[in-house]
């Protein structure tokens, strides 16, 4: 259930609420919003009727949620999330372009992505230091070493950075070095990743699983909000079906349908969904056209040279042309890019 507080709740009020709830055995969740406080309570819903919340000052009204999802949902929060990572917003009226190798593999390399994508408009690198790979004998990252050449770029460059986590090792190395968490589709539903990166304090980016259900998503980003961290942002980066001309199949309906359902951002990653640099640029436009709040796009200095997803990954020339077709989408749904 949700507590809806009155907009002139004091925070005496909101406190003795929380306590309330905590007293009987909920676990109580504040959001805060622009016009009001909602407090998101966890517990049976048995003892519902006999808290006696409405009475309590301050309190507006108790709305039950019915969803499985409950911190996540749009019943708890009717106002967009706003979720920032170092001086980036994601979620507001500004499309979030997040871009670099799908893998760290030098200094050289990743510092010249670094700069070409800041150059052409892009907001937050990405670069992966630990690959979850289908095959062991694939390349599977730099380690800390890569995280170290993360955070050198962001020096130079003045970007944020996001990084994939896989375990509870590689989780307590990137916190010191990047702005942003990345959960990939493979451990969507790895519960205790989830609830490991909810509590790092650390934004985090979470990609729809590989098979995943629009529900079975929300739920996963239940479990890392759950822990404290509403810094959540959904990436849709297409599912397993029985096509097999692209790597996966885009999902673009998931995007205005998940912002119906839920308060969180939503980005899009057209590079894993199709699997094709020649598909990236016009299923980038269709995302920001149906709603997304940012993409994650590979661009790579050499891309036949890539130790991962070179064909996949975008050359400086054809990112620097794509943000430009993308400030016109954007500009035409109400967005600036």
């Amino acid at each position: 259930m949700v507590v809806v507080m009155d907009g002139r709740a004091s925070a005496e009020q909101v406190e003795a609420v929380i306590m309330r709830l905590e007293e009987c055995g909920f676990s109580a969740h504040p959001i805060y919003g622009v016009r009001r406080i909602v407090i998101g309570a966890v517990g049976d819903r048995r003892v519902l009727n006999s808290l006696g919340l409405e009475t309590m000052p301050g309190v507006e009204r108790v709305v039950p949620i019915m969803k499985p999802y409950k911190l996540v949902s749009r019943e708890a929060r009717e106002e967009n999330t706003v979720v920032r990572v170092g001086h980036v917003a994601i979620g507001g009226s500004q499309l979030a372009v997040i871009a670099g190798p799908c893998a760290v593999e030098s200094r050289e390399q990743l510092l010249a992505a670094a700069h070409m994508v800041q150059q052409a408009g892009a907001a937050i690198l990405r670069g992966g230091a630990f690959k979850p790979r289908t095959s062991p004998y694939s390349f599977q990252g730099l380690g800390e070493e890569g995280l170290k050449l993360l955070a050198e770029a962001a020096r130079q460059t003045g970007l944020a950075t996001v990084t994939e986590v896989v375990d509870e090792h590689s989780l307590e190395l990137a916190v010191e070095y990047v702005d942003m968490l990345q959960v990939g589709a493979r451990n969507m539903q790895n519960f205790r990743l989830l609830q490991m990166v909810g509590r790092s304090g650390k934004p985090v980016l979470l990609k729809r699983g590989l098979s995943a259900t629009v529900e079975e998503w929300l739920m996963a980003a239940e479990y890392i909000m759950s822990e404290g961290n509403g810094q959540i942002v959904l990436c849709e980066r297409g599912i397993r079906t029985f096509e097999h001309s692209t790597r996966n199949t885009l999902d673009l309906s998931a995007v205005p349908l998940v912002k119906s359902l839920s308060h969180l951002p939503v980005i899009v990653d057209p590079s894993h969904a199709t699997g094709d640099r020649r598909l990236v640029g016009p299923m980038a436009r269709a995302a920001v056209a149906a709603g997304a709040d940012g993409l994650l796009i590979e661009v790579h200095p050499e891309p036949t040279q890539a130790l991962c997803d070179g064909p996949q990954s975008l050359t400086p020339a054809q990112f620097v042309s794509l943000m430009e077709e993308l400030r016109a989408v954007a500009a035409a749904v109400g967005r600036a890019a």
